[in-house]
């Protein structure tokens, strides 16, 4: 059974709305088909339509055992897109990072786990609160922390203050480029991606909606 839970905002607890943190589509590049079997094409590797639907599969499975689940259910109807959206999202923020000189220890993941953990009071509620909040499943948790530790590093790398717009724009910029040579071509059931925004077409989610704002407020100030 999960309860509302209203999330701590302790400086600890990992931010997913700032996390993911993200994900962004690229135009198709050339505008071939992606490889047979295949939910997108990243850097010449496959992100395959049975990754994508396991994935979806483990958030389905926790919001069916939840006693809001129609509800968590209704809430994320383009679960496949979103879902797919940050997994390519994983690879751009992987790839930003390495750019930037930027790696994530296992030891940096199970620090800042524990953190976020006790923050949410316990590792049970941190994984309700992140499935209700985010739609996010108990096996993304890791990888999930570990984004958030890959853009606090890259911010860092970066030299800008991720709460600060500019800041926000300045690590968008950073995703863009890191993007844009990474040759994303994703599935037409799936829709587009657009690299300038570092979306998947009208995924919305909160984070994205974050990032997507920051990144119109640095075109207009570009």
């Amino acid at each position: 059974m999960i309860r509302q839970i209203r999330p701590n905002r302790s400086r600890t607890a990992i931010s997913v709305s700032a996390v993911a943190l993200l994900a962004a589509p690229l135009l198709a590049g050339c505008g071939s088909a992606p490889r047979p079997g295949a939910a997108a094409v990243v850097d010449g590797e496959r992100i395959t339509v049975s990754e994508l639907q396991a994935r979806v599969a483990d958030v389905r499975d926790a919001q069916g055992a939840t006693e809001q689940s129609a509800q968590l259910i209704q809430d994320t109807g383009q679960l496949s897109r979103a879902t797919l959206n940050g997994m390519i999202f994983d690879r751009v923020l992987a790839r930003a990072a390495d750019d930037a000189g930027v790696s994530v220890s296992r030891r940096d993941v199970q620090k800042a786990q524990d953190e976020a953990e006790k923050s949410a009071g316990g590792a049970a509620r941190l994984r309700a609160m992140w499935l209700q909040q985010y739609a996010i499943g108990p096996d993304q948790v890791e990888s999930t922390v570990r984004n958030q530790v890959a853009m606090d590093k890259l911010a860092k790398a970066l030299g800008v203050d991720r709460a600060a717009p500019d800041g926000q724009a300045k690590i968008v910029d950073a995703l863009r480029e890191a993007s844009s040579g990474m040759g994303i071509d994703v599935s037409p059931r799936y829709g587009t991606w657009d690299d300038r925004k570092v979306l998947l077409g009208n995924v919305k989610t909160r984070w994205l909606r974050e990032v997507s704002a920051a990144g119109a407020q640095a075109e207009r100030q570009g």
